[in-house]
């Protein structure tokens, strides 16, 4: 199996106990891990699978195939820019937990994420009741000091997501070779509008991911408008 190039320490909790764990990812749409010998793999934290079928119940509670009944926590690295000092290391703390079946067309009885960004000693976290990376990283965002500012894909000038929605994480187009064209996006119909330019996006990201060609959003940029809104 391919080694993918980033690491992040975590930690894996239900009835049976916690086991300290790595999380394995691309920065784009994939992410794996090892539970208790099982292999796991999705695009998404809400969505972890066994990749050699179903282990044992006994092991693990599932809903629709992916892990359920648990607390997911891991961490990763976010550069923060802040103005007059540069760029400085931030840590992103993030807990998922994932509820009890609710039934089989009601998902999850509960699904809540927290995340915890870590800077020069202080921390900065989002508020109860979102459930999506987008959400929660807009609202650490807003709690930061006015100079200072994450640097991520949620927060790129040349990101942008689906007018049709978007899951618990992943699933962030990337515009980076579309530039000039991604800076005439308006709306989502049209000739300027993101529907126009979505066949050209580069590739899909997570919202945590950084490439050299980062700039900062603006104010009026693409369909979603700036970060954090």
């Amino acid at each position: 199996m391919t080694a993918l190039p980033h690491r992040w320490p975590g930690r894996y909790t239900d009835r049976h106990g916690t086991e300290e764990i790595v999380f394995e990812s691309d920065g784009r749409e994939l992410i794996r891990t090892t539970i208790r010998g099982v292999r796991f793999e999705s695009d998404s934290m809400d969505d972890l699978g066994a990749l050699a079928g179903a282990p044992p119940e006994q092991m693990f509670s599932f809903f629709d195939g992916a892990l359920c009944s648990c607390l997911l926590e891991w961490e990763v690295p976010i550069p923060v820019e802040v103005r007059g000092s540069g760029v400085r290391p931030g840590v992103l703390r993030c807990a998922l937990r994932l509820g009890d079946p609710a039934g089989p067309r009601h998902g999850l009885d509960e699904q809540t994420l927290t995340t915890t960004l870590l800077l020069d000693g202080h921390e900065f976290r989002n508020a109860d009741g979102q459930g999506d990376i987008e959400s929660a990283l807009c609202d650490v965002q807003r709690k930061l000091p006015r100079a200072a500012r994450m640097k991520a894909c949620i927060s790129c000038a040349w990101s942008d997501y689906n007018p049709a929605g978007n899951g618990f994480m992943a699933g962030l187009a990337c515009f980076r070779d579309a530039k000039e064209r991604y800076r005439q996006v308006d709306g989502k119909h049209g000739p300027t509008g993101i529907f126009a330019l979505w066949q050209d996006l580069t590739e899909f990201v997570q919202e945590t991911w950084l490439c050299p060609e980062f700039e900062h959003r603006g104010a009026h940029e693409g369909y979603r408008g700036p970060f954090p809104g």
